[in-house]
Order: structure tokens, then C-alpha cells, then sequence
């Protein structure tokens, strides 16, 4: 059963990385990104439960708050440069 889980999350996160290296738009692969990030959060736990290791949930939970984090950061940094850019045009 587990196992079963397991491939099909990493064909989710293999299908997420295809999306990320063809999306036509920046937000396209930003979400992709963040998608294989919450996938590997969601392997990390049942790899957590297959192993009967409870202090990998603590490293998956970890995980998600710093993909949570540089998403932000990296979509606040473009809109940055986008305003940035728009007043140089002004100019």
C-alpha cells in the first residue's frame, strides 16, 4: 500500500518538475516548485510511517515551513524587480 503511495507521489513530483522546466510563465514554475516541495513533504511522512520513525515527521514539517518561506521570498523578489523595472521605463 505504502509503496504504492510512494510511486505515485514521485510520478506527481516528476510531472510537477516537467511543468517547472517547460512552464510558459514565471508563476507557472514558481507554483510547480512549491508543488514538489509540498510532495516531498507528503513522501517524507510516508516514508515516516513505513519506518516507523516518528522524528522524520519533525523534519517534513521543517521542510515545509522553509518551502513555504522562499516561495514567498522568491515571488516578493520579482514583484520587486517588476516594480523596480517599471519605474526605470518611466524614467
Amino acid at each position: 500500500m505504502f509503496t504504492i503511495i510512494s510511486i505515485s507521489i514521485l510520478v506527481v513530483m516528476i510531472i510537477a518538475l516537467i511543468r517547472a522546466i517547460l512552464g510558459p510563465t514565471l508563476y507557472d514554475r514558481i507554483l510547480a516548485v512549491n508543488v514538489v516541495g509540498t510532495k516531498t513533504v507528503l513522501l517524507l511522512s510516508v516514508l515516516s510511517v513505513t519506518a516507523g520513525r516518528g522524528d522524520m515527521v519533525d523534519i517534513a514539517l521543517v521542510y515545509a515551513l522553509i518551502n513555504f518561506i522562499s516561495v514567498i521570498a522568491v515571488l516578493r523578489f520579482f514583484e520587486y524587480n517588476k516594480e523596480q523595472q517599471a519605474d526605470v521605463e518611466q524614467q
